[in-house]
């Protein structure tokens, strides 16, 4: 039965990639990239990946359709028509396309025993992981403890592009510009007094979730990564039915800018710490007298300094298209 689902569930993911390719409605492939999403994340629950599913229902289908949405309020709704009809490009894209599947071919059977993956580090992950870390959650001590490097140069991208983005759309910081924006997102939903109080009612409970998510990653699907992007689709909520200055008064941007780097920097003094006492970068059993608590503790820690970016820096980029939406409607 559970084969017969992952057919039905990739024909649907590859409908929707040729119903994208044939629609020049730009919100519709909006909803149709959510809806893709939303399948892929079904997809990586049937194969176990809870964690990676949690990540993609957290930012594919949450805040890039927002953030997507958001920059169509600035470049429309409709694809221009194009004169030169782009036949080079289809090509390659086949092409690639072909080499891709062909590889696939030489690939082992999935689940197989004799995967070349199963046959280097993954065995004594499975082994050695809770002994090592005292971490019951393996994708956890994984990706904090023994790809540490990894998730470290992984915050430094996600700290770079936001840095990049409010570079980019040369956003004025200070809040007192704020009474320029007449067109906030609020304008649109200020007279709907229903989503309001539900929302009044809803983001509590949003921010309590992503507090969950962000400290029980250790024991079960979630970490720094989907509890800051669950933080700051809260507050992404409230901006849109309270307007961008009243979202500012909670937290201003040179806050949020300040957030974005103390959790690179958390991460990183957390990984020096060890440096002090001869050993090596990350290794966090010199944090306790306890080596396995001191395991612990820097998971939690630099888990922590992830989840302190990630919220920062999603809010800092849906700031940014906000306040250009609001520049656009001004000039309008």
């Amino acid at each position: 039965m559970e084969p017969l689902i992952h057919v039905v569930i990739l024909c649907f993911l590859l409908l929707i990639v040729f119903a994208i390719i044939q629609t020049h409605n730009l919100f519709a492939i909006v909803m149709l990239l959510n809806i893709y999403s939303l399948l892929s994340a079904c997809f990586f629950v049937l194969m176990d990946a809870v964690d990676v599913a949690f990540t993609e229902a957290a930012v594919g289908v949450g805040v890039s359709t927002i953030l997507l949405l958001s920059t169509l309020t600035i470049t429309g709704s409709f694809e221009k028509n194009k004169r030169i009809k782009p036949i080079l490009t289809f090509v390659i894209v086949i092409i690639s396309g072909f080499l891709l599947i062909y590889g696939t071919l030489q690939m082992p059977p999935f689940g197989s025993s004799d995967a070349p993956i199963h046959q280097h580090v993954a065995t004594y992950y499975i082994e050695e992981s809770y002994t090592e870390t005292g971490i019951p959650n393996i994708v956890t001590s994984v990706l904090a403890n023994y790809r540490g490097y990894d998730t470290l140069g992984e915050l430094f991208v996600i700290f770079a592009a936001g840095i990049g983005v409010i570079t980019l759309l040369d956003v004025n910081t200070n809040i007192k510009n704020l009474s320029m924006f007449k067109n906030d997102l609020s304008k649109s939903l200020i007279q709907n007094h229903i989503l309001r109080v539900i929302s009044k009612m809803l983001i509590p409970f949003i921010l309590l979730f992503a507090l969950y998510v962000q400290f029980h990653g250790d024991f079960g699907p979630g970490g720094g990564f989907q509890g800051g992007v669950i933080f700051a689709s809260a507050f992404i909520l409230y901006t849109m039915l309270f307007g961008l200055k009243a979202s500012q008064k909670l937290i201003s941007q040179s806050w949020l800018e300040f957030f974005s780097a103390l959790g690179v920097l958390l991460y990183t003094c957390i990984g020096m710490i060890p440096l002090f006492t001869g050993k090596s970068f990350l290794n966090y059993k010199v944090l306790a007298q306890d080596p396995l608590q001191g395991q612990h503790l820097g998971v939690l820690i630099v888990e922590l300094g992830v989840g302190i970016t990630v919220f920062s820096i999603i809010l800092l980029i849906f700031i940014a298209f906000t306040k250009q939406v609001s520049i656009i409607g001004e000039g309008k």
